[in-house]
């Protein structure tokens, strides 16, 4: 019979490891995302576990590993990449990986190498526990999500489908939180899809001339007319079937609104974060133009994140959009545009899920999610292959808040609980 495991030693043993994934630093850009293939390939190698990469570039590599009968099965996809940060905002080395007050602080505590190390451990114990699978369990580390994936899962599609193939896949995209709207229930969550991503670019271009002679052709000036339009332009808020069940989770547990749309819609206007997830939204992240304060530019432009909901139409977007600029002047180009799908909010997977959650915390509930970023589970959704967030850990909200931001951590109680239900959502899916 198989020994039980030693949660203490193994959330020992993940802590550890995710010390030394955090000193890897792979900022995107330029990702450098060989080095924590590298790191971790030495710990599957150290276990028996065979591995292959995959180097779409100089710096750039992806991981894939398989236990069980043959390949696929379920995937347990993560991505090696971090973003960027700014140094003199933080208390601590972001790569440093410490440990203070019961948290591993640094950039990927959350986003998402803790995650990573959950789903490396998860393969490890099923190994070392011997567990009879039915079906293969699959660790697949990419590259490049935090800036599109083009050096990772995008290129996995293009240049190595055989490593998408899956039954499931279970990656990031949706965090439990302990304090959900103020309350003590302890609330996990499940995203069964996310917003669609929509990049654009607005350019425009005018008269150059000395700033000490306005003459009327100013192309900063009707750049900055476009976006206040843009600006005022309200989009619509509806509850899609993924957050009706979301909203009726919560009031079921006491933290919601129950009935009408349109009290969910009241619940959620002055909440950017619910709203967010009810309507398309416009995000203006970048504005270029000019070369000296006294030269009248000869051309500015700016970028636009649009997420829309997964089952809006993005050509009425574009063609919505046009209408509300109403200059021909301005030129709207796409930098990125991405098929929204969604998975069942019903499955063997979401069963499992509530099931292990209710198990293993008290009073624990299971909510679905829309995610309002994009993940890697896009590009599996799209092929076909059910893909669902699922983060198995109990954030506070003030936690959560540290995801692309200063302070990034995670709390040793949550590696050692992500551990746990992983790993018994997994064997209960796998094993024979």
């Amino acid at each position: 019979m198989t020994k039980p495991i030693d949660w203490d030693a193994a959330t020992n043993e993940a802590v550890g490891i995710l010390r030394e994934y955090i000193r890897i630093d792979t900022s995107n850009p330029p990702g450098n995302e060989e080095r924590a293939v590298a790191f971790l390939g030495g710990i599957l190698a150290s276990e028996g576990i065979r591995y292959e990469t995959a180097a779409p570039a100089p710096g750039r590599s992806n991981l894939i590993a398989h236990i069980g009968p043959g390949t696929g099965g379920i995937c347990l996809l993560n991505h090696t990449d971090v973003v960027p940060v700014e140094r003199q905002f933080w208390g601590i080395d972001p790569f440093g990986g410490d440990v203070r007050d019961g948290y591993i602080w640094g950039r990927g505590a959350l986003d998402m190498k803790a995650m990573g190390v959950i789903e490396l451990m998860t393969v490890i114990l099923l190994k070392r526990q011997e567990v009879r699978l039915k079906r293969a369990v699959t660790f697949l580390a990419v590259a490049d999500e935090e800036a599109g994936s083009e050096f990772g899962a995008a290129w996995l599609e293009r240049n190595r489908p055989d490593w998408l193939d899956a039954e499931l896949v279970i990656n990031e995209g949706a965090y439990g939180v302990a304090d959900l709207a103020g309350g003590t229930t302890p609330v996990f969550s499940f995203a069964p899809g996310e917003k669609v991503p929509l990049w654009l670019r607005l350019v425009t271009r005018g008269r150059p001339g000395h700033g000490s002679v306005p003459h009327g052709d100013n192309c900063a000036e009707r750049l900055v007319k476009a976006l206040d339009r843009i600006r005022n332009w309200q989009q619509e808020a509806r509850v899609t079937p993924v957050m009706r069940a979301h909203f009726e989770a919560l009031a079921a547990a006491g933290l919601g609104p129950g009935g009408s749309e349109a009290a969910i819609l009241a619940s959620a206007a002055g909440n950017p974060a619910a709203r967010a997830r009810l309507a398309n939204t416009i995000s203006l992240t970048t504005i270029s133009t000019g070369v000296k304060v006294n030269v009248i530019p000869a051309e500015a432009s700016a970028t636009l994140d649009c997420r829309l909901l997964p089952d809006a139409d993005a050509d009425e977007f574009m063609a919505a959009l046009g209408a509300v600029i109403d200059d021909e002047r301005v030129e709207v180009e796409v930098l990125n545009r991405y098929q929204g799908a969604s998975s069942p909010l019903d499955s063997e997977f979401t069963r499992t899920v509530a099931e292990v959650c209710a198990e293993m915390v008290e009073g624990a509930r299971l909510a679905p999610e829309l995610t309002p970023g994009f993940t890697d589970s896009r590009i599996y959704r799209v092929r076909g292959t059910p893909a669902y967030g699922f983060v198995p850990c109990l954030l506070p909200m003030e936690d959560l808040a540290t995801i692309h931001g200063h302070n990034e951590r995670i709390s040793i109680e949550n590696i050692r609980l992500g551990l746990q239900v992983m790993y018994e959502v997994v064997r209960r899916l796998c094993s024979a």
